[in-house]
């Protein structure tokens, strides 16, 4: 039941989607019990149903559709020469100020230039420290005695896995250039401010491709992996006219890029990083090469063994920040009556179907003469192929709403007639229209709804 109807007339906002978040079992704060734990958020049983498939539709578009991309899973512990070549020991670092009397902590890029120019805390009017670097690398031990030679990192991007093993992927798959590497994995930094819910955090997941080129074709792979990336979201149902293009100006461009663009997304917080799509010429590999005497020029046996240092394209997309645009994206609240109480109002997640946590909701019109055990045995006909609920309780307009508010797209209610002829009511969360569907033909309709969806205007 919405808890005041007032609250639940207008677009989505932070409060809302954490409200939610933890409400229905998508996201919840770590270590809760304790007081949790800051820039650290568990999924739940809805959370990382959404969570894996989004992984699964990007594994699939990077991985399944293109031929010449090749999978990666990289440890999260390398080499600390590694850290050194890519030039995060010495560049990964963002400005960092305090307050002296709040106590409070900001990055000094992220203040106003106003407060900045004269030191003064845009919290309490205190006075600010200078500013100083801070490096965003975790940075631990490995083994029995914690000394300088033993330090290790947990390790920021998993961009780098892909780099040192992209000479193995060559030699043991053949590969051919244009060929891409894909992974999905953890990362983790050690930002100043977290906050914005799950948008900025110390622990996360990346989705990156790094897309290996012959030097000279690199603008033109650059321009088309930014069409096919933004062609993606639009595959996924996304709002369009929540997204733009930001390219990195001058003074914006990480050490490594040649050009960069993020693709921002329209968050209640505002206009936000959601993917980047840099080109960042050959200086990884040359960096790898250079730190650790090892050859990485690519060998074209196609072209009288010619020897050069690809060029990389790169696309990385947060997992868990994807997460968090695929909730505010479906998010919607929707006057279905006129009766001046919390019932007027639905709140529903309008997830592609591909992305849902949850497929079908079987529902029994009721619990007795049979139709309980009609119900749970036609979900079983079901759950080989789909993810599926079963919700027996409490009127079936309130578990509509239940499964609305979940992002359920189809609901299949068995009724009496269901005992009767073997037909169910098959209803679209959208439209909430619907239909009688025969139970033999049931799973095909759903398959072909899925496969036909478009998101409402």
């Amino acid at each position: 039941m919405l808890e005041n109807v007032t609250e639940y007339q207008g677009k989505a906002t932070m409060e809302k989607i954490t409200s939610l978040a933890k409400r229905r079992g998508f996201v919840f704060q770590s270590s809760e019990i304790y007081g949790g734990q800051s820039g650290a958020w568990d999924y739940g049983p809805l959370g990382i149903e959404l969570k894996n498939r989004i992984a699964q539709n990007w594994w699939k578009e990077m991985t399944q559709i293109h031929d010449a991309i090749v999978g990666l899973d990289a440890a999260v512990l390398m080499h600390p020469r590694v850290w050194e070549a890519s030039g995060h020991v010495e560049n990964f670092t963002d400005p960092l100020v305090d307050c002296k009397q709040c106590k409070a902590r900001f990055r000094a890029d992220q203040i106003p230039e106003a407060n900045l120019s004269v030191k003064k805390c845009p919290e309490c009017g205190g006075e600010l420290t200078d500013t100083r670097k801070f490096n965003l690398m975790f940075k631990t031990h490995i083994g029995a005695v914690e000394d300088a030679s033993n330090t290790i990192y947990l390790r920021p991007e998993t961009a780098q896995g892909i780099y040192v093993n992209y000479k193995n992927i060559i030699q043991s798959n053949r590969m051919k250039i244009p060929f891409g590497i894909a992974q999905i994995g953890k990362a983790f930094r050690n930002e100043i401010v977290t906050k914005n819910f799950i948008f900025r955090t110390c622990e996360f997941e990346q989705m990156e491709m790094q897309y290996f080129v012959k030097p000279g074709t690199d603008e033109e792979w650059f321009n088309e992996w930014k069409r096919r990336r933004w062609a993606y979201y639009e595959k996924i149902g996304v709002k369009m006219e929540h997204l733009r293009w930001h390219q990195h100006g001058p003074h914006e461009l990480a050490h490594y890029a040649k050009d960069a663009y993020d693709i921002e997304y329209l968050f209640p917080m505002g206009w936000k990083e959601l993917e980047g799509i840099h080109n960042r010429s050959c200086y990884d590999l040359t960096r790898h090469t250079e730190y650790s005497g090892k050859d990485l020029q690519y060998i074209d046996q196609d072209n009288h063994n010619e020897r050069f240092i690809p060029y990389i394209i790169e696309t990385s997309a947060g997992l868990t920040r994807t997460l968090l645009m695929v909730l505010c994206d479906a998010y919607d609240e929707e006057k279905v009556a006129d009766k001046g109480n919390d019932d007027d109002w639905r709140r529903v997640l309008r997830f592609h179907p591909n992305l849902a946590p949850i497929t079908v909701a079987v529902l029994p019109l009721m619990k007795k003469d049979g139709l309980a055990e009609l119900a749970v045995a036609i979900r079983n006909e079901l759950k080989e192929d789909f993810a599926t609920d079963y919700d027996q309780s409490g009127a079936i307009g309130r578990r509509y709403r239940r499964q609305d508010e979940a992002g359920t797209p189809f609901c299949v209610t068995v009724d009496y007639e269901s005992k009767e002829n073997s037909t169910v009511t098959l209803r679209f969360r959208d439209s909430m229209e619907q239909v009688r569907v025969s139970r033999g033909a049931l799973a095909e309709r759903i398959r072909s709804e899925i496969k036909g969806y478009t998101r409402p205007a």
